[in-house]
């Protein structure tokens, strides 16, 4: 190899491109903004007797905060960087032995809720990535302590001895056995081909596996014929429970061991189960725990420099996400100062016009980009590639961090014996034990820390308040996919538990806006204080959605006439954040549609999520209940599932949040009609902007009123939600007609 190949970087970095545009646009928003503030207090009631005059303070303070931020929110879109690895670079100048070992850590915790084939699923997935199998050790922690999910691995680990050849041969995208299968033709297997012949030999033996699995699972036990031949399942003969059990692990195939082959006769990677100590009486962290019990354990059998974790949701998409996340990690001029790569989280059940918002598609395609213009993005808990050293809480130091990395691993012996597999079991049970913590700096200083509802977000925080950098990495190939929210219910619940953890992180000894001072750009401190209030958004977000309505009702004006100047600034905040948040979502290769559906979603998360996120934080910080951690359901019933494929919005429960939803809903519908009964439509003449904001509330609101009084299937809203948020909705209707605002 040529000086100049080996002086060629790992990696490039690229500049958005109009950057110079979207500023001077967005300075004229915010003259725009200055305007609306400005009239707001020049035309505010002076008398307390005038009608509206504390609606319009509480309106003013509404777009005060919408203004500042906005102007958080511009910092995400100030600087934004994109990257591209040179994979063809790295594989010419390292060879298999100098690269450095990976540790893929996988977390369940409910085989109800996240049902063992899809698990192993993402297992296989993982342990087929274009990368040297002895390198990579694959682990597998199960937080409910499942015998099931173990006899899935353990049938995942003698069928992988044909998958990964398979994948090999054929070059297969994507590794997942369940995704590849489902993403090839029916003529594929008719063919006469020798492909076609080992492609039905492949899916006989997975479709083998997989009713083996499901059996075990209808049953609610693993056969007994297994279990009698099999010693493994001794460990569960004292497991009392999920929560009360000690600690099992089993390394299944372990690199070093002469029969941990497949039927190429090539080494298979290491692939570990395990399930950490639990007792009712002590705090196990969720998933926090889960990690760092799985780093301490990897650091004995394997201790690959890097380690990555996903969601047992997140199978594998792209073959070669691996090599391209280490050309960032091991780049030799800027390598050094990056800690992790975080990657977008995809999801392969998105509807065409993603009816719950769930792709995230402007803060994958638009905000992260700008954080990493900043100094890298936050940490988001799945599909992220971390250096084993900076988890453990070492600080940034230029010097020693520039050292090569020699894909040396602690485990040097030639083979291993199953007496010695045996005794590293035992020895790694005792770092798993619930008691092993205590007095440590384990979720404080050392790996995933403790105490928020969104540990990941705390940690890459931390992470980078040490001095490190981070990465944002978005290839065109999804690197993971897993599944979104199908129901309403379950997409605002996970909302509330990202907007409640960061509303946490701001009020926690680790906030980014005081306790990061100084340790991380400016930039970077904005726009996590971004994500972290986005609770404090249900406030003036409701006051907007209940207030103007009101006062159309009663023909009391909050905005500039069309015919005032001050319409101007109104009219081009409006229609210039809207248009700008509409050309951001299609370039990001969504739908008008799918735009629509993803500002409904704003609204409700706002209006709903938010609220209770912030109740609960409230409760929380005064001590009326604990943390709590919530696992999203993975799979949902075949007639939901139906209707998520239609893009009918799911309600189907009584909860809060969708009562508050259908009551907002029905407030703002009737608030509208009886305006324009009383007004007719010389009302759009006198208050064009409130008939406006109300008209949109309706419009965006239609599946509720379906979902009210229109459905028939079990989708529906519930008979008593249907009466209760009637009846709060027309009583505050008819207290409007009191002269509350001149009380008030």
């Amino acid at each position: 190899m040529g000086k100049n190949e080996e002086s060629h970087p790992l990696f490039e970095t690229r500049r958005a491109k109009g950057i110079f545009i979207h500023r001077i646009f967005s300075f004229s928003m915010f003259l725009g903004i200055l305007f609306i503030w400005v009239y707001r207090v020049s035309y505010m009631p002076r008398k307390s007797s005038e009608d509206g005059k504390w609606v319009w303070v509480g309106m003013f303070l509404c777009e005060l905060w919408f203004g500042l931020y906005w102007l958080m929110r511009l910092s995400l879109r100030w600087n934004p960087v994109f990257r591209q690895p040179f994979s063809h670079t790295l594989s010419q100048r390292y060879d298999d032995d100098k690269l450095p070992g990976v540790d893929i850590f996988v977390c369940t915790a409910d085989p109800k809720i996240e049902p063992p084939m899809m698990v192993i699923n993402t297992v296989l997935s993982v342990m087929a990535y274009d990368y040297p199998t002895h390198k990579l050790s694959v682990y597998l922690s199960d937080d409910g302590g499942s015998d099931i999910t173990f006899y899935a691995l353990l049938e995942a680990s003698n069928f992988a001895k044909h998958w990964l050849p398979f994948c090999k041969k054929f070059n297969v995208e994507p590794r997942s056995p369940a995704a590849y299968f489902k993403s090839i033709s029916s003529t594929a297997y008719s063919d006469d081909s020798i492909n076609s012949k080992e492609l039905v030999i492949i899916k006989k033996l997975y479709e083998d596996m997989e009713s083996r699995i499901e059996n075990a699972g209808k049953s609610g036990e693993v056969p007994e014929e297994i279990r009698s031949k099999n010693k493994r399942f001794s460990q569960w003969d004292s497991f009392s429970s999920r929560r009360d059990h000690d600690a099992i692990i089993q390394i299944l195939l372990h690199g070093k061991d002469s029969s941990a082959k497949d039927i190429d006769g090539i080494v298979l990677p290491t692939l570990v189960y395990l399930s950490r100590e639990k007792r009712p009486h002590v705090a196990h962290n969720f998933k926090a725990g889960a990690m760092n019990s799985l780093i301490r354990v990897s650091s004995i059998i394997s201790n690959g420099k890097i380690i990555l974790n996903v969601d047992c949701d997140m199978y594998s998409n792209n073959a070669q996400s691996l090599k391209e996340a280490l050309c960032f990690l091991i780049d030799e001029e800027k390598g050094h100062e990056i800690a992790f790569v975080q990657t977008p989280q995809g999801f392969e059940n998105l509807t065409k016009n993603d009816i719950y918002g769930g792709a995230l598609r402007v803060i994958y395609e638009w905000e992260f980009p700008g954080m990493d213009g900043f100094g890298g993005p936050m940490y988001i808990g799945s599909g992220c590639f971390h250096k084993r050293d900076t988890l453990c809480g070492r600080k940034f130091n230029d010097q020693e961090s520039l050292k090569h990395w020699n894909g040396e691993d602690i485990n040097n012996d030639q083979s291993i014996t199953k007496t010695s597999l045996h005794l590293l079991e035992e020895k790694s049970k005792a770092l798993l034990s619930c008691t092993y913590e205590n007095n440590t700096l384990w979720g404080k200083e050392m790996g995933l820390l403790y105490g928020c509802a969104v540990e990941d977000v705390i940690t890459g925080l931390a992470i980078q308040c040490r001095g490190w950098k981070s990465v944002y990495y978005n290839p065109k190939r999804k690197a993971f996919l897993g599944v979104s929210p199908t129901t309403l219910p379950e997409a605002l619940v996970q909302h509330k538990r990202w907007s409640e953890g960061g509303f946490q992180i701001l009020l926690s000894k680790y906030s980014a806006a005081w306790c990061a001072y100084g340790l991380i750009s400016p930039g970077l401190q904005i726009t996590y204080c971004f994500y972290n209030l986005w609770v404090l958004n249900c406030l003036p977000t409701l006051y907007y959605s209940i207030f103007p309505s009101l006062c159309l009702l009663k023909g009391i004006s909050l905005f500039p006439q069309m015919s005032s100047p001050w319409f101007i600034p109104y009219a081009y905040v409006t229609l210039g954040e809207n248009t700008q948040c509409l050309l951001e979502f299609l370039w990001s290769e969504g739908t008008i549609k799918g735009y629509w559906n993803d500002l409904r979603m704003w609204l409700y998360k706002r209006t709903s999520s938010y609220l209770f996120a912030l109740i609960d934080t409230i409760f929380k910080s005064l001590g009326f209940s604990s943390l709590d951690f919530v696992i999203s359901a993975k799979v949902a019933e075949e007639n939901v599932s139906q209707r998520y494929k239609k893009e009918i919005m799911e309600f189907g429960n009584s909860s809060p949040m969708l009562t508050l939803l259908a009551t907002l809903a029905l407030f703002n519908l009737f608030c509208l009609v009886g305006a324009l009964f009383k007004g007719g439509l010389g009302m759009l003449m006198v208050l064009p902007l409130q008939v406006l904001l109300s008209v949109v509330l309706v419009l965006i609101n239609l599946p509720l009123y379906e979902g009210l009084f229109l459905r028939k299937d079990k989708g529906r809203f519930p008979t008593s939600v249907v009466f209760k948020s009637m009846a709060v909705a027309l009583s505050a209707c008819v207290l409007s007609n009191v002269n509350v605002f001149t009380i008030i």
